[in-house]
């Protein structure tokens, strides 16, 4: 039913410059996310806030966070959590984790991406397994994991260059995988696009890509897989 039009909508946190969808964890089972990006350190402060009051049982996440707005979310919120590699911040107690993402990144360079994809496949409710430094150039060091590989419920493979380490990994497993390109590499890297377009012309089946950096989108998908693997 819609809301009548003299009434405030209880499913919108009006913020003047925000309209912060409060609704969206009873409808999807996540509440909603902030992009930091874009805001300064008072915005994300007063989102953070009104999801965090929407949502005291749970973590709420902003990614893409300033090192000044991290400092700030910190000051004003209590118990605020930084990642500082991730570039994120979480308000409130991490839900408790049903099914295993593992993180797989190439190197060393991916490691901000792998991080994001790490902390919001936690916030969003699945465990994580981390898997480090583990790209093509030395597949030794993928073969050495295969194990952990196969003990997950869905995997986050994340790599730049020519990004070839998805097709490798779904060619190891039959585990589901999201790959994420990055825009780590030199020139004809494009930024990640060449990455990009590898992982989507992949010859491995059971690979889903999405967008250049997007460790968040990534980190998203695969918990619902995980959280939908273990019964309730």
């Amino acid at each position: 039913m819609e809301q009548p039009a003299d009434q405030p909508d209880p499913r919108i946190a009006d913020l003047g410059f925000a309209r912060v969808d409060v609704d969206r964890a009873a409808r999807t089972g996540d509440p909603e996310v902030v992009y930091g990006a874009g805001k300064t350190p008072d915005q994300v402060v007063a989102i953070l806030r009104a999801l965090q009051d929407k949502h005291p049982e749970r973590a709420v996440l902003a990614t893409r966070v300033t090192p000044e707005a991290r400092e700030r979310v910190v000051a004003a919120i209590p118990g605020a959590s930084v990642d500082p590699v991730a570039g994120a911040v979480t308000v409130g107690p991490l839900p408790t984790a049903r099914g295993t993402v593992a993180v797989v990144s190439a190197g060393t360079s991916d490691a901000p991406v792998a991080a994001e994809a790490a902390l919001t496949v936690r916030v969003h409710g699945a465990n994580v397994d981390r898997i480090s430094d583990v790209g093509v150039a030395g597949l030794h060091r993928l073969l050495g994991v295969r194990d952990r590989l196969e003990a997950a419920d869905c995997l986050v493979v994340v790599a730049g260059m020519e990004g070839a380490l998805p097709s490798v990994v779904g060619g190891l497993t039959g585990v589901p995988i999201v790959a994420v390109p990055t825009s780590v590499g030199y020139g004809a890297s494009l930024g990640g696009v060449a990455a990009l377009l590898a992982m989507l012309n992949s010859c491995a089946p059971g690979i889903t890509v999405v967008n250049i950096d997007n460790g968040y989108g990534a980190g998203v998908h695969a918990a619902r897989v995980a959280r939908r693997s273990v019964p309730r």
